[in-house]
């Protein structure tokens, strides 16, 4: 009996795994499947903790820095440390603490422990150095409202700048990006500058202590460009990356019009890269604030800065440039399409444009007829309604019929008549960007002849220029003094809003004499423009 048993028991146990075998094999296409689906690439939601996230587990990344809200200094509440006084003592520090838990654990002998008061968290050293994103929300707990992300001292890659750019480009608030000491490269400079675009409400734009050996700053500048506020600050930018944003700030084609503030504070720009940015500013008009704080800047580069916000002579190129446009301006062609095409709409219909007189008559007459008709027919069946006060059910569906064919004509007729408006208001749109253009242009502004030369006036929309810490010394304070008067007369005599001049005018720490006659006389111009009422040309 004992044998058949066991030779049961394992009949029994080779069913089983051969069953377990079975439904292994039925169950290893589902999970291929499963593996497949997890291949699949992730579509961003908007949310920026779950895509950034599923994005880094998707690129198999070892450690997934952490995204945390940026903390901020606590506000005054009850529960913060005071300070009180006493006799004995001048100064205890207090702690308050709400609602103390008391600790009612107890230990093995038996003995009732003392309570701690919990109001901190210990941490590893090791938290502090690891990557992590910390970012601003608009809305608490609310991950689809982000309007600034910071990121410090961790390096970002190409394949983190693709998942910062899927990111980035969904989040509808996004208006700053801080990416300080990040280590970037020219691949990643361009792929930023590529989708940064995209981000249509980013505004102010951080990449200090980023050293990139290309020095192609100059992408983030473009045509399509949305930054208003660029700081490249300990970015060891030289004369060839200054040339670089020079070239792209301004010139006669095609300057940038977003960009109002530009700081270049330590950096190793010499009078080459000054240079260039004068050449720049020659042609802009809307940089309002440019820092080049502690740089290599001397004579002669303050020189060509003080040429562009004075008065300069309009070289070959740019008189020749100058010449097409107000060729172009003066041109018939150019001054009457908004005005007919105004008078064509509100006037008469587009297809009597290319008619002639004759035709014109006639179609006159021909609608003169059509209204004395419709007059006509207008009284026979008010007389018909009279005479007959009961009509007949064909006749009021023939009515009917007739009135709905007429109201879908209106609807038509006003359908058309959008259309035209529409078009000629997006033709007067584009007259006035034009001519908006044209008024920034500075090289149809008026002129002066002078040996053979146009001289034009120079840029007056820079508010802030700060110089401090260079090699500037007595000559080109000289001239920056002749810039700063020139621009005191102009703006008296013309009156012009938004050419203001210089408000602001940073010199100090600048290998010049105390008592320089020049830097008083800055001093004491600049003095009252200043709209806080603070001297900003501080001797050394």
């Amino acid at each position: 009996m004992g044998k058949k048993v066991e030779k049961n028991l394992s009949k029994d146990r080779h069913l089983s795994s051969a069953h377990h075998e079975d439904e292994s094999l039925t169950k290893t296409p589902e999970i291929l499947h499963d593996a497949d689906s997890s291949e699949q690439p992730y579509k961003c939601v908007g949310n920026f903790l779950v895509d950034f996230t599923e994005l880094c587990k998707q690129n198999s990344m070892a450690v997934i820095p952490s995204v945390t809200v940026r903390p901020k200094p606590p506000a005054g509440q009850s529960g913060s440390v005071e300070l009180k006084s006493s006799k004995k003592e001048d100064k205890k520090q207090v702690i308050q603490v709400h609602d103390p838990e008391p600790d009612t654990e107890h230990p093995e002998d038996g003995e009732v422990g003392e309570w701690l008061p919990k109001t901190y968290t210990t941490k590893p050293k090791s938290e502090y150095f690891k990557p992590s994103v910390q970012v601003e929300l608009d809305v608490a707990e609310r991950w689809d409202t982000v309007t600034e992300v910071h990121v410090r001292g961790w390096k970002i890659d190409t394949s983190m700048m693709e998942t910062f750019r899927q990111c980035w480009t969904l989040l509808e608030r996004l208006h700053t990006i801080n990416l300080w000491n990040t280590g970037l490269t020219e691949a990643s400079l361009v792929s930023l500058a590529a989708f940064l675009p995209l981000c249509l409400h980013l505004r102010n734009v951080i990449l200090d202590g980023n050293n990139v050996k290309g020095e192609n700053w100059s992408e983030l500048i473009g045509a399509d460009s949305l930054i208003q506020m660029l700081s490249l600050r300990h970015c060891g930018i030289t004369d060839t990356g200054a040339c670089g944003i020079g070239r792209v700030l301004g010139n006669m084609k095609a300057p940038n019009t977003k960009l109002i503030s530009l700081n270049l504070s330590g950096n190793l720009i010499g009078d080459v890269g000054a240079e260039s940015l004068a050449w720049g500013l020659r042609m802009n008009r809307t940089l309002m604030a440019l820092t080049l704080l502690g740089n290599n800047i001397g004579n002669k580069g303050a020189m060509k800065i003080s040429e562009a916000l004075s008065r300069f002579p309009l070289s070959h190129e740019e008189t020749v440039e100058r010449r097409k446009l107000l060729s172009d301006h003066s041109s018939p062609e150019r001054k009457s399409p908004a005005l007919s095409r105004r008078a064509e709409s509100k006037d008469r219909p587009g297809s009597v444009r290319s008619m002639t007189t004759t035709d014109k008559t006639k179609l006159k007459q021909s609608a003169k007829k059509k209204e004395v008709k419709g007059k006509d027919t207008k009284d026979e069946t008010k007389t018909v309604k009279k005479e007959e006060p009961r009509e007949s059910r064909g006749s009021k569906t023939k009515a009917s019929v007739a009135e709905s064919a007429k109201s879908q004509n209106k609807a038509k007729e006003k359908k058309k008549e959008k259309t035209k408006s529409s078009v000629n208001e997006s033709d007067d749109s584009d007259a006035l960007s034009q001519e908006l253009s044209d008024q920034m242009n500075p090289l149809l502004e008026t002129t002066d002849l002078l040996d053979g030369n146009l001289w034009i006036a120079g840029n007056r929309t820079l508010i802030l220029l700060n110089l401090s810490r260079n090699k500037i010394g007595a000559e080109g304070i000289e001239h920056l003094l002749r810039a700063v008067q020139y621009q005191t007369t102009l703006t008296s005599l013309e009156h012009k809003p938004g050419a203001m001049g210089l408000m602001r005018l940073a010199l100090n720490k600048n290998p010049v004499p105390a008592d320089n006659e020049s830097l008083k006389k800055i001093l004491d111009l600049m003095q009252p423009k200043d709209p806080f009422y603070i001297s900003s040309v501080v001797a050394p």
